[in-house]
């Protein structure tokens, strides 16, 4: 059986050539802003989230995605600290990682308060890895995007490998693509677990064109299926740049759960590599 780094290599996934779209498909933006998922820094933020938000500032980083943690969704800090402290800092609360769960009103209203425009669900609600469960989870996001639009914020939803499994031959991940409302749930793309899946990202930008509001970029070990820096693993970051404006990207943010020595290194070396692009 062939290692996934192998198939990646053999199917050509990453080859210039593997997709064909017209040139306007590969018009990019004029200026890249990059933002990060606090989920990178996890331990510095429970510890200090008001220091950490500055040095990440430091870094040039401009959009902040949050993540639920033990402190909260803000890490100890209420909506309107957090958005605040961003705004002082030259940043923007833009998105937070959350649960669909009993206290999702709650949530959003949090998320009102935050001033974020987008409210992402991070994980698979349920673990039934077949096509009817799909269908019901996507009914259950087509709501909940509903009830965040009523408040001015925009649901989505945040994939990780297994979403790529097949059931009866039906792609799990299509299927929620299939059966939810591009107006009210806006897929975040995480390009590491596409790859990991054994997918490519490319093909899902050219079957649904403009459905990738948000990307997490991620670059992936492909032997130990965890994220490495930029540049070290198996995305072709470059190739996948060409392809925002197909995408429909407006927010890329960069998230790293591993580190070559710690999460601030490896992040200064990302904005570093993307700056060279």
């Amino acid at each position: 059986m062939n290692s996934r780094r192998d198939f990646l290599l053999k199917s050509g996934i990453f080859c210039t050539g593997a997709l064909v779209v017209p040139n306007i498909c590969l018009a990019t933006p004029a200026k890249d802003v990059y933002g990060v998922q606090l989920y990178s820094f996890r331990d510095d933020m429970a510890k200090d989230a008001k220091g950490t938000l500055q040095k990440i500032a430091d870094l040039g980083i401009k959009e902040i995605e949050s993540a639920k943690s033990a402190k909260g969704h803000y890490y100890g800090l209420s909506p309107k600290e957090m958005k605040d402290t961003c705004q002082e800092l030259g940043m923007k609360l833009k998105s937070g990682h959350v649960h669909l769960d009993k206290d999702f009103e709650r949530t959003m209203e949090e998320a009102a308060a935050a001033d974020q425009e987008y409210l992402i669900c991070s994980s698979m609600p349920s673990n039934g890895q077949n096509v009817a469960n799909y269908k019901k989870v996507a009914d259950a996001f087509n709501k909940a995007g509903e009830a965040c639009e009523k408040l001015g914020i925009k649901f989505g939803y945040h994939n990780h490998e297994y979403e790529f499994e097949s059931d009866n031959g039906q792609v799990l991940y299509d299927i929620l693509m299939d059966n939810t409302e591009p107006d009210l749930v806006h897929m975040e793309l995480d390009l590491g677990w596409v790859i990991i899946a054994e997918k490519d990202p490319l093909h899902y930008f050219e079957k649904y064109p403009g459905r990738f509001p948000l990307w997490h970029l991620k670059d992936m070990d492909m032997v130990k299926e965890e994220s490495t820096e930029f540049g070290k693993g198996g995305l072709d970051i470059p190739l996948m740049m060409q392809y925002r404006k197909l995408s429909g990207v407006k927010h890329i943010f960069i998230e790293q759960e591993e580190y070559t020595n710690n999460p601030i290194d490896s992040m200064r070396h990302n904005m570093d590599y993307l700056a060279k692009l």
